[in-house]
């Protein structure tokens, strides 16, 4: 077993890294129209801190790396970043969560870099709604993103879908299909709820849905562990997942992961508000065995679950680009 066992018995093995909380686009369950207040470049880690805590991170047990945002395409030089995760002992897997728009251009550049694998955050595949739901880019882009994605080798493509009753529920059909037509591996999520943005579609229903054209059969991940489970239709070569932190009760039994924001606090839960500043002592000249302590702190202090159940609703001190869910 790889990880640091946490104090539920659960192995930390997966940190995900926002190396950036600027992005293009306002999707509606994440930014308000105008952005959020952008952090300073003197604010967020460099590309040496965020290798100096992935070095850390490894040499305990953490064996995967995702990189998110803001979306993080955007932020200069990103395959210097990945270069320099790629070659760290111990991460076996490295990858990426996108919105896709500037995809095209940066896919081969990535691959090269060392990349692994992308997941491409896409709520709708009609131009209008996106439109709606994202606010800014365009569809044509993702799309074609998602297609050089696979053509260079960063495979498998996960299709991200946040599900929103009223918004783009009547789509969940056409998204299922895809793992017919190209091979796609779609995954259909929750919604944090939000106030004001949509009401959340359970996964039961969205897989009931599904059921009217064809039978759901359980299959293993293609990718290890992780937050979702995973059906295949019969017939089909991608695969259909869902990821529900709302409905079911053993999702956060399964949690293997811490997140690092873009300012440098490594937060042991997205959905709670307790976070450890590597940051400063990183910018103090920490020695790796003190950013170790830092991080087994993180670890130790990680919550059993979150508490939306409780609560209703998620705390708001940060925004979600702001944490790189």
């Amino acid at each position: 077993m790889t990880g640091i066992l946490d104090s539920f018995g659960r192995s930390i093995n997966y940190l995900r890294i926002s190396a950036t909380d600027r992005c293009n686009m306002r999707c509606i369950y994440c930014m308000p129209p105008e952005g959020v207040p952008q952090m300073s470049h003197s604010e967020i880690l460099s590309y040496e801190e965020i290798r100096t805590v992935a070095q850390a991170a490894a040499e305990l047990g953490v064996n995967k790396v995702r990189l998110t945002g803001g979306e993080p395409l955007v932020r200069a030089e990103l395959p210097k970043l990945i270069k320099m995760l790629s070659q760290i002992d111990g991460i076996q897997e490295l990858s990426l969560t996108t919105n896709g728009t500037l995809l095209k251009n940066h896919a081969r550049k990535l691959k090269q870099a060392g990349l692994s694998r992308v997941n491409v955050s896409l709520d709708t595949l009609k131009e209008d709604r996106f439109q709606y739901i994202a606010r800014l880019g365009k569809l044509k882009d993702v799309l074609e993103g998602i297609e050089t994605a696979k053509k260079v080798g960063l495979q498998p493509v996960r299709v991200n879908i946040v599900v929103m009753r009223g918004i783009n529920d009547d789509e969940i059909l056409d998204f299922a299909r895809m793992s017919y037509e190209n091979e796609s591996h779609v995954r259909f999520i929750e919604l944090m709820p939000f106030k004001g943005i949509a009401e959340s579609v359970p996964s039961i229903e969205v897989r009931q849905h599904i059921g009217m054209i064809g039978k759901l059969e359980p299959c293993p991940s293609i990718t290890g562990n992780g937050p979702a489970t995973y059906y295949r239709l019969a017939g089909a070569k991608g695969t259909i997942g869902f990821i529900s932190p709302l409905t079911e009760l053993s999702f956060c039994s399964r949690c293997n992961r811490m997140r690092l924001t873009p300012d440098g606090k490594l937060r042991p839960c997205l959905l709670g508000e307790d976070e450890i500043d590597l940051k400063v002592p990183l910018r103090n000249n920490a020695s790796m065995e003190q950013l170790k302590l830092l991080i087994l702190k993180a670890v130790a202090s990680k919550p059993e679950h979150h508490h939306l159940k409780e609560t209703n609703d998620r705390p708001v001190k940060r925004k979600m680009s702001q944490i790189g869910g």
